[in-house]
């Protein structure tokens, strides 16, 4: 098996060229501006994005607002700013590159287009537009700056793959080439060019306490700018999704989804985040909103400290409150590792390619089966709970995240496929797909960071403890439909005569399972921690820990080659 050439950056560099950073980046505006100027700076950009610009100053002071996986209006910084310094083209732009890599998939643009959509009216509702081309992006700035001219960019940071760090460093050259500033933001926790983990839980609370931006209240679009339009799956040579009941786009979309979930649907979300019976509807279903940008992760903090500040108020008055303080607590600690994984990828790009721990090296890339990652891909594995999920995300692109960790988990361990080609292919079925979070998360469930539990989940024992019942299963895998509830979870071990009268013959109707349980479970054991007693395997995992671990100073870091990380396939 050959596997994908990696890259050997070791940090996000790009951003030194020819950028400059915007004021409310990581940190605060600049030092030595006392907060009541910062106010009255704040009062005056305002004001003057509330009045239009002059037909002179549309045409010698253009700001492009580069619209990337940040598609909304409200808690924009780059759209606030450009609005107070001039005339704003924002700019979306479909680019081929992405498009048509392997980690995209149709769905992902008819997300897109519907958050698309509800962006271009709200701005044409503040007297601006949405304008659209498809191109490169550096190409589509040629093309912009030779027949208008543009004064400024103005966009938020991007931890994307490969593919979008390659443009990036495009667009830096090029508007260096030009003598165009680049005004790059923040959106999240994560830090750019982070010298030591040490400290890092502090920049990421104090970024999220920092004031939302307002939305302008006036926008001047450019008016010898044509918008352009929406691309379908057609336009840009990409066949439709025939995938069913995705979650819709679209910064009202989101906004409403983190409402109900914080007000009606969060009070069950400790106890019924795991089962994918109950995760649906118990979930926040907020990823896919904050992986494109529909909703900012400072409103969801901010928004969230607020109804946890009310809960409590309630409950000092003594109403009754439920378990929501309880599973709110839950969804924060969640909220906090969305940044802390993606700051894995911003801190080492190479783990989107390579084993975070490098003595993982040619542990799986040779004994690659297509046949085996064929039946995980399609959902014929002979085991229920994989099958289920993998048939639940070809129609929705969504599952909750203890699924999702059995899926690479099985993947990985049972089946003994790479992390690499099983992230590609989920990448393409997440809608919520988040590269820094993706890979990070794939490494993490395969075993290669070589600090985290081995943790080898039993196919058997999450049917039983997350779906009894087969409620989940039936829906997903017919074929299963009058299997008794006693046999759910392994319905190869029906006799003939229970397999005839269930109307599901083994290996007939349904699949014998791909590999044995017991069997699969103690080899991977034993290859992975033949591995993890290496001395190098020590040296790694300091290593890692170092670069990526995470940091609890009230006490002391845990050794990562500990017997402790024995701990593996009851799960």
């Amino acid at each position: 098996m050959v596997m994908t050439a990696a890259w050997d950056r070791s940090s996000r560099e790009h951003c030194q060229l020819a950028i400059v950073p915007c004021k409310s980046s990581m940190g605060g505006l600049a030092r030595g501006v006392n907060s009541s100027t910062k106010r009255e700076q704040r009062r005056k950009e305002v004001r003057r994005s509330s009045v239009g610009f002059s037909d002179a100053e549309t045409g010698a002071n253009m700001q492009v607002v580069w619209f990337k996986r940040d598609l909304r209006v409200d808690d924009h910084w780059p759209l606030a700013k450009a609005a107070a310094a001039g005339p704003c083209l924002c700019l979306y732009v479909y680019e081929p590159e992405i498009i048509h890599s392997e980690e995209f998939d149709a769905s992902h643009l008819q997300f897109i287009n519907e958050s698309l959509g509800e962006l271009d009216s709200r701005l044409r509702d503040l007297g601006g537009s949405l304008t659209l081309r498809v191109g490169s992006m550096p190409d589509v700035l040629s093309a912009l700056h030779s027949d208008h001219g543009i004064a400024a960019l103005w966009s938020h940071e991007e931890t994307g793959n490969k593919i979008s760090y390659d443009r990036d460093t495009r667009v830096a050259a090029w508007v260096k080439q030009h003598g165009i500033p680049w005004n790059e933001t923040p959106q999240n926790g994560v830090v750019r060019r982070l010298k030591s983990r040490d400290g890092w839980s502090k920049q990421r609370n104090t970024f999220l306490k920092q004031p939302m931006a307002d939305a302008p209240t006036k926008l001047t679009h450019p008016a010898s700018v044509a918008s352009g339009r929406l691309h379908t799956p057609r336009d840009l040579g990409l066949s439709s999704t025939m995938k069913s009941e995705l979650q819709q786009g679209g910064e009202k979309t989101a906004t409403e989804t983190l409402r109900t979930f914080l007000f009606e649907r969060g009070q069950s979300y400790s106890g019924e985040m795991s089962s994918p019976v109950t995760a649906a509807d118990s979930c926040s279903r907020l990823s896919p909103y904050l992986a494109w940008g529909c909703i900012s992760m400072k409103r969801v903090t901010h928004e969230l400290r607020d109804r946890q500040r009310h809960l409590r108020e309630l409950k000092a008055t003594g109403e009754p409150i439920g378990g929501w303080l309880k599973s709110l607590r839950a969804f924060e600690s969640r909220l906090s590792w969305h940044c802390h994984f993606m700051q894995k990828l911003e801190d080492e790009p190479s783990i989107e390619f390579e084993n975070m721990s490098r003595v993982y090296d040619g542990l799986r890339e040779d004994e690659f089966d297509q046949n085996r990652f064929d039946a995980w891909c399609e959902g014929q594995t002979g085991y229920p709970m994989v099958d289920a999920c993998m048939r639940a995300l070809h129609e929705h692109s969504w599952i909750n995240f203890r699924m999702r960790a059995m899926l690479v988990s099985f993947a990985s361990y049972h089946l003994w496929l790479h992390w690499r080609p099983t992230a590609v292919y989920l990448a393409r079925h997440f809608l919520d797909f988040e590269p820094g979070i993706h890979f990070s998360q794939f490494q993490m469930q395969s075993g290669t960071t070589g600090i985290n539990t081995v943790r080898i989940y039993s196919p058997i024992k999450q049917v039983k403890d997350q779906d009894p019942t087969g409620k989940f299963i039936r829906q997903y895998v017919p074929e299963l439909a009058a299997v008794p509830d006693e046999h759910i979870a392994e319905p190869h071990k029906m006799t003939l005569s229970q397999q005839s009268k269930a109307g599901c013959l083994i290996g007939t109707n349904y699949p014998s399972p791909i590999v044995e349980h017991s069997v699969a479970y103690k080899a991977a054991r034993q290859r992975m921690y033949a591995v993890r007693r290496k001395d190098e395997a020590k040296s790694e995992a300091k290593r890692v820990v170092e670069k990526h671990g995470s940091r609890k100073p009230t006490t002391k870091k845990p050794t990562p080659t500990k017997t402790r990380q024995r701990k593996s396939s009851t799960s």
